[in-house]
């Protein structure tokens, strides 16, 4: 297993409805953007057949009391959780509505990424007030593997990638 495992909610349809669905994209770290969006685009048009299992279905009618406890299980067996469920969590609220916006999420992660709205904000830019298209981010780190500073430096690279748009001139299929 990759340390860039991660795992990724993608929204399907099982037995009707349409639900988050947990799918973990392996050695994410060492493959194109372009493969990444393929992956995901195919996992989320999968079609096939797969009913509920019957714990999936429990799981989604237990009080949040007994959910929060469950959540709890990937802190005693870490190594268990890595291997079932990746190194990361990525999840994108954002793809559901329109106009900017944020969110914090629980996790169970070292480090997860929130991809919010994208809203348009006013910014100067050489000395002119200009708008402009932002995208809304949450990076929510566990703070008893990861020290403030190190985190805080990482998001400002991570930002800084981002809007030079680092990688994205790769979109060739692999």
């Amino acid at each position: 297993m990759s340390v860039g495992d991660s795992n990724n909610l993608v929204e399907r349809e099982v037995d009707g409805e349409r639900i988050g669905v947990p799918h973990v994209i392996r050695a994410a770290n060492q493959r194109t953007v372009r493969s990444i969006h393929d992956e995901i685009r195919r996992v989320q048009a999968d079609t096939a057949d797969r009913p509920e299992t019957e714990i999936a279905r429990l799981a989604r009618r237990l009080p949040g009391f007994v959910r929060r406890q469950i959540w709890r299980l990937p802190q005693w067996f870490p190594s268990r959780w890595k291997d079932l469920a990746g190194t990361v969590a990525v999840t994108s609220v954002g793809m559901y509505g329109t106009g900017n916006g944020w969110a914090i999420s629980p996790t169970n992660y070292t480090l997860q990424l929130t991809v919010g709205g994208i809203g348009t904000k006013p910014r100067l830019i050489d000395g002119e007030l200009q708008s402009r298209e932002f995208l809304s981010l949450t990076v929510t780190f566990d703070h008893d593997v990861v020290d403030g500073a190190p985190a805080t430096r990482f998001v400002q690279c991570f930002g800084e990638y981002m809007e030079a748009g680092t990688g994205l001139g790769a979109m060739s299929a692999e």
